[in-house]
């Protein structure tokens, strides 16, 4: 056994990998079986860890307590933006410059994503997906409300909201526990309400949060929860249990990316012919979704950082993004076969090259991020009205901003 030094030092070189990560119960089991293969190959024992489901709220902190314990992993499965920031800040996270250079990947990855996990000019990850979320819906479901095509308006959207409840059916599936699924719906309205070129410099801190168009979207915000378009407790509900309710016939649909296709429609052994996905309308112009990227970083104190970095060349392979069912993977080679997914390949033909936001559990710090949470939290409970979340958006943001 390889003994772990104090949290300031190098860890012994070792052909023992331990890598840390959120991958979701359904698809854990096929980055085991890539990892075996690595292993093969590479001489390596990797093991995993994983901490499904809890996403960005919870996460991090636990990555951070591993590394400041000095037990952290050798490699980190992360998200870019303000998330993955701290680790590449707080130097912990290691320049992958060299390997940039010795694998090729500036050459083979999507330069936007990789600017992604750049911070300060420091390369601190190696991003493998770009992933845009849109609303992924029943279609049977649909047509029992009697819509017949996805929504062009925001207007229609609403529409299609009250025919669903008309004949019984929730809308849309979100789930409040740790905040960040349910934000998925906030961050929409606002890009409606705000329009792109105002929704960024509010998350920079740029512009107030005090103003009409934030009060408007939180408006908006509480009236889906007021006219039963979530479900009922929504605040309480797991984002793992309700984000697949849309194939399970529970909800119409949800707000989601790609991989939902792999792990709740194919996972289902459901036809993917009977789901859809649509670009949610937000009647401005550039259309714009929310996107995000995530990749891997590599421990700075790591003793295995050659071996480390041999693993995320073998991920990022097309053929080893193709087996792990990656559906907007950053590879060239790797884009979804229409054949095997073909909700992700029209979803990439649609609207992958589209310009997305970042989401905003990426856009903030995980401080800031959790203190949003809650103002989301209590609004939907009614504790605060639209103006005053808008007035405490302000003293949040502008508080980091200013620091």
């Amino acid at each position: 056994m390889v003994r772990r030094r104090a949290a300031g030092a190098t860890q012994a070189a070792t052909n023992n990998l331990r890598l840390f990560t959120y991958e979701g119960d359904e698809t854990i089991g096929l980055l085991k079986a890539q990892l075996k293969k690595f292993d093969a190959q590479a001489g390596t024992t990797t093991t995993v860890e994983s901490l499904p489901g809890s996403g960005a709220a919870v996460y991090p902190d636990k990555l951070r307590t591993q590394l400041l314990g000095g037990k952290g992993p050798d490699i980190w499965r992360i998200w870019g933006g303000q998330i993955g920031a701290p680790f590449a800040k707080a130097k912990q996270a290691l320049d992958l410059s060299k390997y940039y250079d010795k694998y090729g990947w500036d050459s083979s990855v999507n330069k936007q994503a990789v600017e992604g996990m750049t911070f300060d000019g420091l390369k601190a990850g190696l991003p493998l997906l770009s992933l845009g979320l849109g609303a992924w819906y029943n279609k049977s479901l649909f047509a029992k409300a009697g819509v017949s095509a996805p929504p062009k308006s925001y207007a229609e959207l609403e529409q299609v909201n009250d025919k669903l409840v008309a004949v019984g059916v929730t809308p849309c599936g979100l789930g409040g526990k740790y905040g960040w699924d349910i934000m998925r719906l906030f961050e929409y309205l606002l890009e409606h309400t705000a329009g792109p070129e105002l929704h960024d410099k509010l998350l920079t801190g740029a512009e107030n949060w005090d103003r009409p168009e934030v009060v408007e979207a939180f408006t908006l915000f509480k009236k889906w929860q007021d006219k039963k378009w979530l479900p009922q407790g929504a605040l309480g509900l797991d984002p793992a249990d309700v984000e697949p309710w849309y194939v399970q016939g529970k909800t119409a649909y949800t707000i989601v990316g790609p991989w939902t296709e792999a792990a709740a429609i194919l996972a289902a052994k459901k036809s993917p012919a009977a789901f859809g996905n649509f670009e949610l309308p937000t009647d401005q112009t550039p259309v714009r979704h929310s996107g995000f990227v995530e990749g891997y970083m590599i421990n700075a104190k790591t003793g295995n950082a050659d071996k480390a970095a041999e693993l995320l060349d073998f991920l990022a392979k097309p053929e080893t993004q193709k087996a792990l069912q990656i559906t907007a993977s950053t590879v060239k080679g790797a884009e979804p076969d229409p054949k095997a997914l073909p909700l992700s390949a029209e979803w990439a033909t649609k609207a992958g090259d589209h310009p997305f936001y970042t989401i905003q559990d990426q856009a903030f710090p995980k401080k800031q991020a959790d203190q949003y949470f809650s103002v989301q939290s209590n609004l939907l409970q009614g504790s605060v009205k639209p103006d005053a979340a808008a007035k405490k958006m302000q003293e949040i943001v502008s508080a980091w901003a200013k620091s």
